[in-house]
């Protein structure tokens, strides 16, 4: 039997059956450097990022003894809250495996949105296992963050948005990456763009994934990041896939590109950005790529630590 992909027939119905539910983000006008960008402002998002698209398109089509049996989700707190929101929504009970070492502003969301956590270590145990172990016991449907068709499809309404406010195809689209669902159904969403993919620096394993022409991992040891939301150690045959076909690119940022981009964010558009979610605006102001006039920058996430993003500020 045929495994179901992500299509773009699929993120059209994701993007209609998911309107009303979600924020239609703002495109921001961004000159630099002489050329007229657009950044998708998805940090004002309801629960700060774009996850709510995905996880509503996949809550949505459960039936009422699914929704009855709950779902469980891991994530190191965007999907965490997507999930978490889109649950509270459609009266569904949430359980959410967060890392212990997740921001507290993405658990108090999480937390609020009326979701029961339960914490793992990161460094010792497996989210996917103790994901999996409590859907098994408690009967419930099992959200993954980005190795999904409907979450991937629900991400693509993005690029459904920027296509419908522009009135066209941007020529480039650069989006923060960490498993790739966002990417992935932005690529689907617009084939005409040229996509670029941007991960931290030490965790950039779709762009290395789609340079050799098959999945690779991390690199071990992985390097410490503030991109908390990014820290995917293997991608997704569906997400990659889905850039491959597209013949999309991948880079890495550092650290000190993404603190300059998070406060370039704050001081010129008067967003706030979190580490992940500023990749993207990373890689175009660093230089590290040339983007043509009217390409589109992904801002996708705004939960960032108080006090880390304090510190960013005052540099």
């Amino acid at each position: 039997m045929e495994t179901r992909r992500p299509s773009a027939e699929g993120v059209l119905s994701a993007a209609a059956r998911i309107a009303g539910r979600v924020v239609e983000t703002p495109l921001l006008p961004l000159d630099w450097r002489g050329r007229r960008y657009w950044v998708k402002a998805e940090c004002l998002q309801r629960g700060g990022s774009f996850k709510l698209r995905g996880a509503t398109n996949r809550l949505i089509q459960l039936d009422e003894a699914e929704r009855a049996r709950g779902v469980v989700a891991f994530s190191s707190g965007n999907h965490a809250q997507g999930v978490a929101l889109a649950a509270r929504a459609l009266g569904i009970p949430a359980t959410i495996v967060m890392p212990a070492d997740a921001p507290s502003v993405k658990v108090e969301g999480t937390r609020a949105a009326g979701a029961e956590i339960l914490f793992f270590d990161r460094a010792t145990e497996s989210r996917e296992a103790i994901g999996a172990r409590l859907a098994a016991e408690k009967g419930a449907i099992l959200v993954p963050s980005f190795d999904d068709v409907d979450v991937i499809e629900g991400q693509g309404s993005v690029g459904v948005e920027i296509g419908a406010r522009l009135g066209a195809a941007p020529p480039m689209v650069i989006v923060p990456c960490g498993g790739g669902g966002l990417s992935a159904g932005i690529a689907l969403a617009l084939p005409e763009s040229r996509i670029v993919a941007v991960e931290p620096a030490g965790w950039d394993d779709m762009a290395r994934s789609l340079d050799k022409g098959e999945i690779v991992p991390v690199e071990e040891p992985a390097p410490a990041t503030l991109c908390d939301a990014l820290q995917t150690k293997l991608v997704s045959p569906l997400t990659f896939g889905a850039l491959r076909d597209a013949g999309a690119g991948g880079l890495a940022v550092s650290e000190g590109e993404v603190a300059s981009a998070m406060a370039y964010a704050f001081r010129h558009l008067r967003i706030v950005a979190e580490p992940g979610g500023a990749v993207a605006l990373a890689a175009l102001i660093s230089g590290k790529v040339e983007a043509p006039d009217g390409s589109v920058i992904i801002v996708s996430g705004g939960n960032v630590d108080p006090a880390v993003y304090r510190e960013i500020l005052a540099r």
